[in-house]
């Protein structure tokens, strides 16, 4: 099938500086049709289909949601099959992040952040499974983290779910490889992305020290991680499979 009959459902799209609009555009620029989801700002969401529309997605369809909410992903699984007819590939982007020490957490964070990080995923994965075992194929992205695997202060909660969605990837691909629906995961590290950019403002002398750790001296673009992102979602073959990538300027590797 070529690259511009192909349909992506990219969740956590809604900012131009993110990740998942970096994914987007990437997709677009292959001419993929896209589905792009967030839970706001609309205007955020707008903006990014647009940018998409300009670089030849032939068709860029968006909804507002919170995938917190039980019956979201679903609901937004549903929805992108009537704009486009078909998910050739779903990327699990969205997610929050809340940093506290360990003792601080309350249950309600728990919730909320297992309910959008990892329940979200998990379930939108599981929506889409008809579609593409009716397609013969399909792909499905989980975006992990570094904090996955790599330990950090204030992050246990953030890191639990995301290492949960690394071996979560490695569950589907065990099970679904066969069905041709190839599931991988990529673990950002450090990225220019705007709540990043925030708290390097906030704190000048922490991201001085940050940069110290990364063996490439800067941090990373979200065009960066999209180029991956791409790659995987594209790879003619189907044995790179139940794979985390790291994608981190070096971070992990001292």
């Amino acid at each position: 099938m070529a690259q511009a009959d192909r349909a992506a459902i990219i969740t956590g799209a809604s900012s131009s500086i993110g990740i998942g609009a970096a994914i987007a555009r990437r997709l677009a620029g292959l001419g993929w049709r896209l589905f792009l989801t967030a839970d706001g700002p609309a205007e955020g969401l707008e903006a990014v289909a647009a940018e998409c529309r300009a670089l030849g997605a032939p068709a860029v369809a968006i909804h507002l949601a919170d995938l917190g909410e039980p019956a979201a992903p679903a609901a937004m699984v549903e929805a992108a099959l009537l704009a486009h007819g078909r998910v050739d590939a779903l990327v699990n982007n969205a997610g929050l992040r809340l940093n506290r020490p360990f003792g601080d957490f309350s249950a309600a964070d728990f919730d909320r952040m297992m309910a959008v990080n990892l329940r979200a995923a998990f379930l939108a994965s599981q929506a889409v499974l008809p579609a593409m075992r009716r397609q013969g194929g399909g792909r499905i992205l989980h975006v992990a983290s570094q904090f996955g695997t790599v330990a950090s202060p204030g992050r246990a909660l953030y890191g639990m779910t995301k290492a949960a969605l690394i071996h979560l990837a490695r569950t589907m691909a065990m099970e679904l490889s066969r069905e041709n629906i190839q599931v991988n995961a990529i673990s950002p590290g450090p990225v220019a992305t705007a709540p990043l950019l925030a708290q390097e403002q906030a704190n000048p002398a922490e991201a001085q020290e940050r940069r110290s750790y990364l063996p490439v001296g800067r941090l990373g673009e979200p065009d960066e991680i999209a180029e991956v992102a791409a790659m995987l979602l594209t790879l003619k073959g189907g044995f790179l499979v139940g794979h985390d990538l790291v994608v981190d300027g070096g971070f992990s590797i001292h």
